[in-house]
């Protein structure tokens, strides 16, 4: 397995200050900046299949963010598809954008994009995953072994609420392709390993799910279950995956007595917590992340430098990024309402239909 990235010592130091940019308009020209280039901001999405966030919550902040600044910009998704990633930054680039936000499908698409972003003098950012080996020249995103921990230490606070004796745990992987997947599995495993040793849990099935597909992590936890009928919790990296395995308990009707970890506050994750399906998940606040690349990505624009809080070093390319990294929290039956308070879901889309009780006992006003 790849080494996950290393967190070095936090705060690289301020090497200037971003400059607030007034207006409302989406192609404002540069005032005062120095640079004859207008500011143009790229941004590509990875999919809107593994995770509904991208969609939903980064494309809407970002947007938000940009108008505000009065900046130009085009938000692209690539669906899944390497080879239409590939074409969109070849597109942006002819374009004119000053600066490339890339979310990257895997390393290998991830870095080639990078490399021709920089022989073309494009600003280069890493959004929410590293390219392992690339060049961007910042890295915005969540302290991604933190969130791992929380999983890893919400399965056990789960377990241990419901008095669980020896349990078989089943581990449901991020892709291989993404680095993020391995800081996660370095930060829950960090936490069960011991209590795999000490003979507290017994290790159970253990896989990662390509390409974060959902379709693909039902199929492997029913393998799971055939070849282990005894799995007593499931740490899934991610809401979808969590909800897969749910959807698969649920035939057997052993949903709510599996504890089932999950990863982005989705809907549906909240929902299932609101019903007693799922344990936990990860709230990551989008809108800091998307905040935070949208105002380095403005001042790249600009020809200025950006503020960042820490430095990530990448194992593969042996370089330090400098980088932007949030705090994810944990999120449990008793504090869904906190994501609500936030902003991040609505009170609408969250407590419809039989959820709407389940949002009142949670205190959901």
């Amino acid at each position: 397995m790849r080494k996950g990235l290393l967190l070095t010592t936090a705060s690289v130091a301020l090497v200037s200050s971003l400059t607030a940019c007034g207006g409302s308009s989406s192609s404002d020209t540069d005032s005062g900046s120095g640079s004859d280039a207008k500011p143009k901001i790229g941004v590509i999405l990875p999919d809107s299949k593994s995770s509904a966030r991208w969609e939903t919550a980064d494309r809407k902040y970002l947007s938000e963010a940009f108008k505000t600044a009065g900046v130009e910009y085009d938000i692209q998704n690539a669906q899944g598809d390497k080879q239409e990633f590939q074409t969109i930054a070849d597109q942006m680039i002819t374009s004119g954008v000053n600066v490339l936000v890339i979310v990257n499908l895997d390393s290998g698409t991830g870095k080639a994009v990078l490399d021709k972003a920089k022989a073309q003098g494009v600003a280069t950012i890493d959004y929410d995953r590293l390219t392992l080996g690339g060049s961007a020249q910042y890295y915005v995103s969540f302290d991604n072994t933190a969130v791992g921990k929380l999983q890893g230490e919400g399965l056990s606070k789960c377990l241990t609420d419901m008095k669980a004796k020896k349990p078989i745990v089943a581990t449901l992987n991020g892709s291989p392709t993404d680095n993020n997947a391995t800081l996660f599995a370095e930060g829950y495993n960090g936490v069960l390993d011991p209590k795999y040793k000490s003979g507290e849990y017994v290790k159970g099935p253990d896989q990662s799910v390509p390409d974060w597909d959902n379709a693909q992590a039902g199929t492997i936890f029913e393998q799971m279950l055939t070849s282990e009928r005894q799995i007593g919790g499931v740490l899934a990296a991610n809401d979808g995956l969590g909800n897969a395995a749910i959807a698969v308990l649920r035939k057997q009707n052993r949903n709510g007595e599996v504890p089932v970890t999950g990863q982005d506050a989705t809907v549906q994750g909240l929902q299932n917590i609101l019903a007693g399906d799922q344990c936990m998940t990860v709230y990551k606040a989008v809108k800091k992340e998307a905040d935070a690349t949208a105002k380095l990505a403005i001042s790249l624009a600009k020809g200025e430098k950006g503020e960042t809080n820490a430095t990530v070093e990448d194992p593969e390319g042996k370089r330090k990024v400098p980088s932007v990294l949030e705090t994810p929290v944990a999120i449990y039956k008793d504090n869904v309402k906190d994501v609500v308070d936030d902003g991040f879901v609505t009170k609408a889309e969250l407590c419809t239909g039989k959820y709407a009780a389940l949002c009142t006992e949670a205190g959901i006003k």
